[in-house]
């Protein structure tokens, strides 16, 4: 009887398993709502600059540019933060993460780790409902910041959490080349780089050989269909 390689299924979060550009726009709303009771500027029309920035490639100080554009200080930057950290989410899932989920729940253990501050992880993922189809969930910032990945800390700690004692019978599923799999590749695990068209990630490349991936994918029905052809090879 063949043994299948992969027995433990870990996922990222952001941009695997749901739009993370979803979670952006919906921050950006909150600020925008934030910003028309305070400081007197259109819900609508910040709304449409914030997207429009994003959209323009502007990165970790979307909100200076923005503020910029109103002639109002930097000052203001950790209130927006504030504001768009501690926001409920109005984010769904990718269309077929449910019934994936699903699927593999009946097959696998399933974790959940993903990098972020630890109080946004968890609203999203309760904005997700997609709580219950894992069996153990981190977020790496339980560890404290310096433990984010590409850290192999935290994937030490997920695989102890789900019982694994050899990280070769579990694999990790992400988005990020930069991050998600150096880590992972360290201790031992299978990686699965989950490259959607469109992705924040997907145009880049690993930046060294440690960073590559075992697998690349172009969906999660790709992911299935590999994860369910090896169980069924071992059986």
């Amino acid at each position: 009887m063949t043994v299948r390689r992969w027995q433990v299924v870990v996922f990222d979060l952001d941009d695997t398993l749901y739009p993370e550009r979803a979670y952006v726009v919906s921050g950006f709303r909150a600020v925008a709502a934030w910003a028309e009771d305070h400081l007197g500027i259109s819900a609508e029309q910040g709304f449409a600059e914030l997207k429009r920035l994003f959209a323009a490639g502007i990165r970790g100080n979307t909100f200076n540019h923005w503020l910029a554009l109103h002639g109002r200080s930097d000052d203001l930057v950790p209130q927006l933060v504030r504001v768009y950290r501690e926001h409920e989410p109005q984010i769904t899932p990718f269309p077929n993460v449910p019934v994936i989920l699903t699927r593999l729940h009946a097959q696998f253990p399933l974790g959940l780790l993903s990098d972020g501050y630890l109080d946004v992880q968890w609203r999203k993922l309760m904005a997700l409902k997609i709580f219950r189809f894992f069996n153990e969930v981190l977020f790496s910032d339980e560890l404290g910041q310096g433990h984010w990945k590409p850290n192999p800390r935290p994937f030490e700690v997920i695989l102890h959490r789900l019982g694994v004692e050899d990280p070769a019978m579990a694999v990790y599923i992400g988005d990020n080349p930069l991050k998600d799999f150096l880590g992972a590749r360290q201790i031992g695990m299978g990686t699965i780089w989950l490259r959607r068209p469109g992705g924040e990630y997907t145009d880049l490349e690993p930046p060294t050989e440690a960073h590559k991936p075992d697998v690349q994918v172009f969906s999660l029905t790709e992911v299935l269909s590999l994860l369910e052809e090896e169980a069924e090879h071992g059986e």
